[in-house]
């Protein structure tokens, strides 16, 4: 592990952190996978591995400078610190274009999930039959949960502290979404949006000497919530990375023929034109004319989008595959 010391190559790993943790929140993309490309993912997930019993030894001994190169902090302090400041930036303009734009978002989203499964499978090869096998197990659980129903938003701080391992699993694993996971859970909206957004408003408070926020129940509890989510994406963030480790050095080729076959499984999750995937208003409910709530179905579509919404629909489809082309492009290009 290298420890970085100029400002360049710490400003450079800042703005990876702020690639990948954009690509966390996006639901369908993988921030492992953005770090799998830009070549840092080998060393992220060392670095993780690192924290363990050694680690904290180093520290409770005092011996801080051995556990900050033990632990190759400065490398993991910058990817996270760019990481937690994409999901503030990126939480707030994700929110207003579902709201405004929410065909050409998940157009968007749908293009960078065909783009995900060319980039993970072009260098594959390796089409064996206990791989073949692995393919088709990924496709069946794909579509299996295409088909699911996503569950009801739960702020159960159990169930959060579980999301958080659950979310945390697209940073550490390329071609994994753990937004996309989230959403199946039903507890997108509460977790990478409405807590994200309360808790930099209550800082912006604070900052301006407002102290009166720290008094309000519904933002108390929004930063409960993310309190909890930050623990259990914590855990699960080292905890995983030491399973990782193992899994992809013992089961290599069968794991990334299974992530392959999830994501194409899955793609009718984020298919554009359906009548609605994704509601921020009422989190995964719609109203009928009466008022009532009822619970999204994900199968029905929408005969009545005009040629112009269409076309630049696929615009959008075709720009996400290609900005993955475009990674891929700089990936090579690095390597060479």
């Amino acid at each position: 592990m290298n420890q970085r010391q100029t400002l360049s190559q710490k400003l450079s790993l800042f703005l990876k952190g702020l690639a990948m943790g954009g690509a966390n929140k996006v639901p369908g993309v993988s921030g492992g996978m953005v770090a799998f490309v830009l070549g840092f993912y080998e060393e992220l997930i060392f670095s993780f591995q690192r924290i363990n019993g050694k680690a904290f030894k180093l520290l409770l001994s005092g011996k801080f400078i051995s556990f900050y190169k033990y632990t190759n902090l400065q490398f993991l302090s910058l990817i996270i610190l760019g990481s937690l400041f994409s999901y503030f930036s990126v939480s707030l303009v994700l929110d207003y274009f579902l709201k405004h734009y929410q065909l050409y978002v998940w157009s968007w989203f749908f293009g960078l999930i065909l783009g995900s499964i060319y980039y993970i499978s072009k260098d594959f090869g390796d089409w064996r039959l206990k791989n073949i096998v692995s393919l088709l197990v990924g496709v069946t659980v794909g579509i299996s949960i295409s088909f699911m129903t996503p569950a009801v938003e739960n702020d159960n701080l159990w169930f959060v502290f579980l999301c958080g391992i659950i979310g945390v699993s697209g940073m550490t694993l390329p071609g994994l979404s753990g937004s996309f996971i989230l959403i199946l859970l039903g507890n997108y909206v509460l977790l990478l949006v409405d807590s994200v957004n309360v808790l930099a408003t209550v800082i912006t408070q604070l900052i301006a000497g407002n102290f009166e926020v720290l008094n309000d129940e519904i933002k108390i509890r929004y930063l409960k919530i993310i309190a909890t989510f930050t623990a259990g994406s914590a855990f699960g963030l080292v905890s995983i990375s030491h399973v990782l480790g193992y899994v992809l050095k013992k089961w290599n080729q069968e794991v990334t023929a299974i992530i392959i076959g999830f994501i194409a499984g899955s793609l009718g999750i984020v298919w554009p034109w359906k009548e609605t995937i994704y509601k921020i208003e009422n989190n995964t409910f719609l109203l009928d004319q009466k008022g009532n709530k009822i619970i999204l179905n994900y199968q029905r579509f929408i005969p009545d989008f005009s040629i112009l919404e269409t076309w630049i629909a696929i615009a959008f489809i075709v720009f996400g595959i290609g900005l993955i082309l475009v990674i891929d492009y700089y990936g090579r290009q690095r390597k060479n």
